[in-house]
C-alpha cells in the first residue's frame, strides 16, 4: 500500500516545487528515488558467502581456461601448465558449487524452512498439538475426579 502511494503521489515538500517559465505556476516534481520491496527474501549469510566464493572461483577458472586456450593457439610453452591447472581449477569450481548446495541444505536443516500455510507438515503439527492438548485435558479431568472422592 505504501509503495503504491509513493509511486503515484508527488512530494508536497516546499523544495519539491519549482517555478515554471510560463507565469510562475508551481509545478510539482516527482521523487527521484522510489524504494520497492524486494521480490525475494535475502539469502542467509553462510549461503551467500559460499555463493560469492563459488562465483569468484568459477570466474577465475573461466579466465584461466581462456588463457590456456590462447596459449595453446599461440604455441607458447605456458600452454601445458595452464591446461593442467585449468583441469584442477575446474575440479575446485565444481566443489565450490557443491559447497553452496550443501551449505544451503545444512542451513535449512538447522534453522528450519519457511512453510506455507497450506503445508502438510504444518497441518500434521496442528493435529499432534490438538491430540496432546486433548490428552492433557483428559488426564487433568481424571486427576480431579480422584481428588474429590472422600477417603472415608
Amino acid at each position: 500500500m505504501k509503495t503504491e502511494q509513493r509511486r503515484g503521489t508527488v512530494s508536497s515538500a516546499p523544495a519539491a516545487t519549482a517555478n515554471s517559465a510560463a507565469g510562475g505556476a508551481k509545478i510539482p516534481r516527482q521523487q527521484l528515488w522510489v524504494e520497492e520491496p524486494a521480490g525475494r527474501r535475502r539469502m542467509p549469510d553462510p549461503v551467500r558467502r559460499s555463493a560469492v566464493r563459488a562465483v569468484l572461483i568459477m570466474s577465475l577458472t573461466i579466465i584461466q581456461a581462456m588463457v590456456a586456450f590462447l596459449c595453446t593457439l599461440a604455441g607458447s610453452w605456458l600452454a601445458f601448465p595452464m591446461v593442467l591447472s585449468s583441469v584442477g581449477s575446474t575440479v575446485v569450481a565444481t566443489w565450490s558449487v557443491l559447497d553452496v548446495w550443501v551449505t544451503r541444505q545444512v542451513w535449512n536443516q538447522r534453522n528450519g524452512v519457511v512453510s506455507a500455510p497450506s503445508s502438510s507438515a504444518r497441518q500434521l503439527r496442528r493435529e499432534r498439538r490438538r491430540a496432546r492438548r486433548a490428552a492433557r485435558d483428559e488426564a487433568r479431568i481424571r486427576r480431579r475426579g480422584t481428588e474429590s472422592l472422600s477417603r472415608a
